[in-house]
């Protein structure tokens, strides 16, 4: 096993359904073998049931707590898998919002794949960053106040806290990769 996130509590936000397969379990399956504690929180305990391409379902992914029951301050970073679904009911989920804005209030990396950019909208986050995502949700993001970008994972330093974004399954090993880099 790679050690290099020895030490390292990783907080993986999501609703309980309608994540994205992949988006969820390749980072979770990568950040541990890097070495990381991760945790993964939901509205409810239980599991996530994931969605493959919007669509089918695919395997459940357990939950560890309810995100009302954890603070940032126990952990090094938060990603924020997507998925439609997952991202639109995150974005209206207050806790969501909180946790999300309490981890870049500590300075701490904060990424967010495909459609998770949305909860950064929601949270004033996306303002004056440059940033990605899936492209159907480029213009909610310009509006917001972002520079959108088309490139696989774009990591942006400028607002005292390392905000980390990618478009899609297709570039999961650029966006573990740069969230590996951000906390080694």
């Amino acid at each position: 096993m790679n050690s290099t996130l020895d030490g390292r509590n990783i907080l993986v936000l999501t609703s309980n359904f309608g994540t994205e397969t992949d988006e969820i379990r390749i980072p979770l399956a990568t950040l541990r073998e890097a070495g990381a504690k991760l945790t993964v929180v939901a509205p409810e305990t239980g599991v996530v049931t994931t969605l493959e391409r919007d669509r089918e379902r695919g395997p459940e992914v357990p939950v560890d707590a309810a995100h009302d029951t954890v603070k940032a301050a126990d952990f090094d970073a938060l990603v924020l898998p997507g998925g439609t679904l997952n991202a639109d009911a995150l974005r209206g989920d207050e806790t969501a919002q909180f946790l999300t804005r309490a981890f870049a209030a500590d300075g701490k990396p904060v990424a967010a794949i495909c459609h998770a950019p949305w909860l950064l909208v929601e949270t004033g986050l996306a303002d004056g960053r440059e940033l990605t995502s899936v492209p159907t949700i480029r213009t909610d993001l310009i509006n917001a106040g972002g520079r959108w970008v088309d490139e696989e994972v774009v990591v942006d330093d400028s607002a005292g806290f390392r905000l980390i974004t990618s478009r899609t399954p297709d570039d999961l090993d650029a966006f573990t990769t740069a969230i590996i880099d951000a906390l080694s």
